[in-house]
């Protein structure tokens, strides 16, 4: 079987979401992701559990790839983030986005990937992975709604299907 591909999520973190849509689309898109993918749902909203369980499953799982999916309430369209940041240090991820959303519909490049626990994550895991062969992306996903849900699908498939083949 090929290299594992770990893809994340976060557990609701506000009282009014009762869902969090990073969650949400793991679990509909599950029965079409790769036999390699592995999932890890419903992480804690906490700066340092989060990055602690992910960190965890890339030692277990040893993935080419690391997925983290967290949720952009403001945003319309799936966001691929360019850099984790942290205090003044700012890590890109080694992955070419540009030719990344290539293959999506309706995905954009995102510079910004916030002030709270995604942008932790992303950071710390691009930390961790600098210094092996793993290539790790955080996606935000925005509010599933019925006019983008079959968008939101085709492309996190497709961004999935491409490092699976390119990583």
């Amino acid at each position: 079987m090929a290299s594992p591909i770990l893809i994340t999520s976060f557990c609701p973190w506000k009282a009014h979401q009762g869902l969090n849509s990073s969650d949400v689309l793991l679990a509909q898109i599950a029965p079409r992701l790769p036999p390699n993918a592995v999932m890890l749902r419903q992480l804690p909203v906490n700066f340092d559990l989060a990055p602690m369980r992910v960190i965890n499953q890339i030692v277990v799982y040893r993935p080419k790839v690391v997925i983290c999916c967290g949720m952009a309430e403001t945003r319309d369209t799936l966001t691929v983030e360019r850099w984790g940041t942290y205090e003044k240090q700012a890590l890109e991820t080694p992955i070419d986005l540009a030719n990344l959303i290539d293959h999506t519909v309706h995905t954009h490049i995102s510079e910004d990937a916030g002030d709270f626990v995604c942008n932790r994550l992303y950071y710390r895991v691009l930390k961790h992975v600098q210094q092996q062969s793993t290539a790790a992306l955080f996606v935000h996903v925005p509010l599933i709604k019925p006019a983008n849900n079959v968008v939101l699908e085709f492309d996190f498939l497709k961004i999935v299907e491409h490092l699976n083949h390119v990583c």
